[in-house]
């Protein structure tokens, strides 16, 4: 007889979720029964009819022909970290140390994992992207969501960020444009934030990975550019922008006073180094996008302004349900007037009309109203079929 015992899981994966994935498991079951689906639950532009543009693509092709596809140095491709300085100080930073990384997401482990111990926390917007959580718990660390304002266009709540800082706060996540909600920060609350990190000595860390997607014209001002000594970890990314989610590939520029940040990045330094390197060949894509043709950032935005309009003036219309006007990204972030659960409600949408969205809890448990989150980025043919079943849905459940 075996004396072998099942593997019990560490207790840091216990509270690990990520809603925008985990809601597919419903989706699936519909699925499974015969029925359609509307998927308006993930960010990713080249489902629907957004393409990778071609000088990206060719760049790594020709990294792969030329050889490039051993290692490269752990930091990254020289030719890279040049287009993301170049970048960079054209947006008003000062780059202390550039890291090219598997993604935005990866360069976010990093900066946490270099920053947090067990049982400090992070404050993060709640709303925000449900990736800090996961790896907040990972390390045994705190999310401490902090409220953004719907009434105030989904702005941080600085009083409520001052309320949330205690001895072992580490530091204050921005999301701009956020994720979830589609605000874009203006400067004076970003100079709030910046006041509260230099007041109670934390690191900011500003996550600008749909920086070049604002939808009506305003300026999006990165964290970084207002000053110049303060420890700010800055994340970006070709996922978004340059409509290349598949790459991987992305980067962080740690900027601030060097005697500052300099044991700080070191440390972050230490874990790239310890991964050996980011896709080699497809680094090369990164000079290629910031420095060529940036013809399909126009067409996008294009896109997504007539499909973001659609969508605030059908969600309106709908009995029971209102929505803040995006400025950024491809979300919308409705909110539910009925006494709902949230969650509860998303999953019954998707059983009865196919229309897959996330709930809003899943983005943290702040605002304590119920809400989802809709991805814009199909064609107004499909949120429009899409829009009709959730005005459906609510006109036969609720008066």
């Amino acid at each position: 007889m075996s004396t072998l015992k099942k593997i019990s899981p560490s207790r840091r994966t216990e509270h690990i979720a990520y809603a925008i994935r985990d809601i597919v498991l419903v989706a699936n079951k519909r699925k499974d029964a015969g029925g359609d689906l509307f998927y308006l639950n993930i960010g990713d532009p080249v489902l629907f009819d957004f393409h990778t543009p071609r000088h990206l693509i060719d760049a790594t092709y020709k990294a792969m022909l030329d050889d490039y596809t051993g290692y490269s140095a752990s930091e990254g491709v020289p030719e890279a970290i040049e287009a993301v300085r170049q970048e960079a100080v054209g947006s008003g930073i000062e780059p202390y140390e550039i890291l090219i990384t598997t993604g935005a997401s990866e360069a976010i482990d990093f900066a946490l994992s270099a920053l947090v111990n067990k049982g400090e926390n992070v404050l993060v917007p709640s709303p925000g992207y449900p990736l800090y959580h996961a790896l907040l718990s990972r390390l045994l660390g705190e999310a401490r969501p902090y409220l953004l304002d719907e009434d105030n266009g989904w702005q941080p709540d600085i009083d409520h960020i001052e309320k949330q800082i205690d001895e072992n706060t580490r530091a204050i996540v921005i999301i701009n444009p956020n994720n979830p909600t589609g605000a874009v920060y203006s400067e004076d609350t970003l100079r709030q934030v910046i006041e509260l990190a230099r007041r109670y000595n934390l690191v900011i860390l500003s996550d600008e990975i749909y920086d070049k997607l604002i939808l009506n014209g305003q300026r999006h001002i990165s964290t970084a550019s207002l000053d110049k000594e303060l420890p700010i970890v800055t994340f970006n990314g070709l996922s978004k922008c340059y409509l290349a989610p598949g790459f991987r590939i992305g980067w962080s520029i740690v900027s601030g006073a060097p005697e500052l940040v300099g044991d700080y990045t070191e440390a972050m330094k230490k874990l790239v180094r310890a991964r050996l390197c980011a896709s080699h060949p497809k680094q090369f894509a990164i000079s290629s996008a910031l420095n060529g043709d940036q013809i399909h950032i126009k067409e996008t935005t294009e896109k997504l302004i007539r499909r973001r309009d659609l969508t605030v003036e059908r969600l309106n219309a709908i009995p029971g349900i209102s929505c803040q006007r995006p400025i950024g990204a491809f979300y919308a972030f409705p909110r539910i007037e009925e006494d709902v659960d949230d969650k509860e409600f998303v999953k019954s949408l998707i059983s009865e009309t196919g229309v897959v969205v996330v709930h809003g809890s899943g983005f943290g448990p702040l605002p304590e109203t119920p809400h989802f989150r809709v991805v814009f980025l199909p064609p107004e043919d499909i949120l429009n079929e899409a829009y009709d079943r959730i005005e459906g849905y609510m006109r036969r459940h609720f008066k």
